[in-house]
């Protein structure tokens, strides 16, 4: 029996709690109320911070602020130059700040600290990325309408936009929207989760230092009823992203619809890596260790199913296994862990939950499936289950924990089915030496992003977003900008009226 994980107590554990006030109108204010949440660090069990929990009041105030940002302040009148300036200027202050911002992230989410930092310095480079797209973006002419015609169509801001973003990359998630929604001149009023909002308070004063007009940043803490449900409906907001869970994106979705709000969504995956015998097995084998159990497998774009050859299952699941067991799981502040807390025990009992009901299913635990002793925070065993079939919870639902479960083919048309026999539709991998197997699957999987022989790289210049019921249109990218404006049609008539209509 393996012995109990022993996590070390940071220095933070004996300081009084970091409490951050809400952002509105560039002034830090508390609840009106007066209340306050408390977040405890999943990984050491100690209250790490304190936020002013925000309600419908504080939303009304946020929205405001940003509207009057939009309609009266200096932001979506500045040249392009002057936002990227700016943009680029907190890009240099995030870097300057990397390692306490990946240390907020890593006591509140529980992830490892190593992996923390390689997402801070991820966000850096998309801070910078949608600088250089706010110099970039433009309109279009057409002077083929006839000498007497000019056509220009212009792109302008969309408004206010609510973004709303999850507990498990708190720091990173929040860049993939902010800077293109301001680098388009747009305004906005921020939720992060309430059990991760230490790191966006902190973006919310680096953007101030940058140099950001008040009120076209405001950021919220507290619970999704209180502030993003009304942040959603509020009729001064033009456009909501979001990102979370599939169910709570339906009902983000129905409630922006009573008002046709513009709606981006990334949600839910169940995404597939397809292992085919003439693949470098060594590489496949540790991207799916990597794919299944990063970020303790709460990730969107986890590889939490392994889609294997039958002819090479057995030996190619025994590597997995082996890589598996050198795996580090631990305190998420320790530069060797790769496998850090479960956000909550409740989110925990989840994870284990489904493992215990696929074993009633017929599947069996190859690995691992055990809650792992410690004496602090919530740690998870990395699960292997076999035997899985494609109608089990476990092979359709995402579990969003370290738990990869095993499904095996014999044809390419089989992989492709099983790939595609989801409601999810984010991401998908395959393995192989040949092209045409690759770019098979490739084409045939239902999914916003296939790897090809690697799994789970991003860069900003790529688009990022799903089909089906992982989400509505895409971040990132070149067009990412474009995505938080409004086309604006200009027609220009010279000389004589032609076409009377009347005489």
């Amino acid at each position: 029996m393996n012995a109990p994980l022993k996590i070390s107590m940071p220095a933070e554990a004996s300081a009084a709690p970091k409490a951050y006030r809400l952002l509105i109108d560039g002034k830090h204010v508390d609840a009106r109320d007066g209340r306050t949440l408390a977040r405890q660090s999943p990984g050491h069990g100690f209250t790490v911070s304190h936020y002013a929990q925000a309600g419908e009041a504080e939303v009304e105030a946020a929205v405001q602020a940003a509207h009057k940002a939009f309609e009266t302040g200096p932001w979506p009148r500045m040249k392009a130059t002057e936002r990227a300036a700016i943009l680029l200027k907190a890009a240099d202050l995030i870097e300057a700040r990397l390692e306490d911002i990946a240390r907020l992230d890593a006591l509140e989410s529980g992830k490892p600290i190593a992996q923390a930092r390689g997402e801070i310095g991820g966000a850096v480079d998309i801070w910078r990325y949608a600088a250089s797209l706010a110099r970039t973006l433009s309109g279009e002419s057409y002077a083929n309408l006839g000498d007497a015609m000019l056509g220009v169509v212009l792109r302008e801001p969309i408004g206010v936009v609510s973004i709303i973003t999850p507990w498990n990359f708190p720091f990173l998630i929040v860049s993939q929207k902010l800077p293109f929604a301001l680098a388009a001149g747009c305004t906005a009023v921020v939720k992060p989760s309430e059990m991760t909002s230490a790191s966006t308070f902190v973006l919310g004063d680096i953007l101030m230092q940058a140099g950001l007009p008040a009120g076209v940043v405001n950021i919220l803490a507290g619970f999704g009823a209180d502030v993003g449900a009304p942040m959603v409906s509020h009729p001064l907001v033009e456009m909501v992203s979001f990102t979370g869970s599939t169910r709570v994106g339906k009902m983000t979705m129905a409630s922006a619809a009573q008002s046709l709000k513009k709606v981006s969504m990334e949600l839910g995956g169940k995404n597939g890596q397809i292992v085919f015998p003439d693949s470098d097995l060594e590489a496949a084998a540790d991207a799916a260790v990597f794919g299944g159990f990063f970020n303790a497998g709460e990730c969107c774009n986890a590889g939490s199913r392994l889609i294997v050859h039958e002819a090479i299952a057995d030996d190619f699941l025994s590597a997995v296994k082996a890589l598996t067991a050198r795996v580090t799981v631990g305190d998420p502040l320790d530069d060797q862990t790769k496998v850090g807390a479960m956000i909550s025990s409740d989110h925990l009992t989840k994870v284990a939950d489904y493992v215990a009901a696929a074993a009633t299913e017929g599947s069996s635990v190859y690995s691992g499936g055990k809650q792992l002793a410690s004496n602090a925070g919530q740690y998870l065993d990395p699960t292997i289950i076999r035997g899985v079939t494609e109608e089990m919870a476990i092979a359709r639902e995402e579990v969003f924990g370290p738990v990869l479960s095993v499904l095996t083919f014999e044809s390419i048309e089989k992989a492709l089915h099983i790939a595609n026999n989801t409601p999810y539709g984010l991401s998908a991998g395959v393995w192989s030496a040949s092209i045409d197997t690759c770019m098979s699957v490739a084409r045939g999987v239902r999914s916003g992003t296939v790897w090809v022989n690697t799994f789970m790289e991003g860069y900003p210049e790529l688009p990022f977003g799903g089909y089906k019921q992982s989400g509505l249109g895409r971040e990132l990218g070149k067009r990412a900008v474009e995505d938080y404006t409004e086309e604006k049609t200009i027609q220009f008539h010279r000389g004589q009226r032609t076409g009377w209509w009347v005489g």
